[in-house]
């Protein structure tokens, strides 16, 4: 696991530069990728390992960044994480790139699971509804799930908040309330 303050030098660092540089959206797309491709288990591994010598970490990860025709900057940076050892929080440090962008952009992300796929319309409706609210930012990066078990409805996270409009979520809410003894059934009887 990586370090957050560490993490959060790092990536402020790259995104620095990136706007000195005038580069942010090419800088930015090369961290999509290297975190596409950080998803693969032997990629992952590969940076975490420390039997693989730095140098042949290195040789590996400019053939990848060299094939997906990555900016300079992303490639120096790269070799400048490996030389002082931090390859293993790269993914953890683009992570926190990513993070510090949407920060500057002023992008929410929010997270929709429903219980089944929603159309275009429907989750552009979604947007504008939370845009409108005034609880996220205009501009939102909506990440969305399927969960049969919600049977109906949608759950969205943002924030470190949750909204849980799911019928399933109604139903355990009705079943507890049930659950509780009433004490109002005493009351009538006398």
């Amino acid at each position: 696991m990586t370090n957050p303050r560490v993490a959060a030098r790092y990536a402020q660092s790259l995104l620095e530069l990136a706007q000195e540089r005038n580069q942010l959206e090419e800088i930015k797309a090369d961290v999509d990728t290297m975190l596409a491709m950080g998803k693969n288990r032997d990629f992952a591994l590969l940076l975490s390992s420390p039997v693989v010598n730095p140098s042949k970490k290195q040789a590996v990860l400019t053939q990848l960044l060299d094939k997906a025709g990555a900016q300079q900057l992303t490639r120096l940076y790269v070799k400048l994480l490996i030389d002082k050892g931090r390859e293993v929080d790269m993914l953890g440090i683009l992570r926190e790139f990513n993070s510090q962008y949407k920060t500057l952009k002023h992008i929410s992300t929010v997270k929709l699971t429903s219980a089944a796929p929603l159309t275009a319309d429907t989750l552009n409706a979604v947007k504008q509804q939370l845009a409108a609210s005034g609880k996220t930012e205009s501009d939102i990066d909506l990440e969305t799930s399927i969960n049969p078990d919600l049977i109906g409805g949608f759950i969205l996270e943002f924030d470190g908040k949750v909204y849980d409009a799911s019928v399933s979520h109604k139903l355990k809410n009705m079943k507890d309330e049930l659950r509780k003894p009433n004490v109002y059934v005493n009351q009538i009887a006398e």
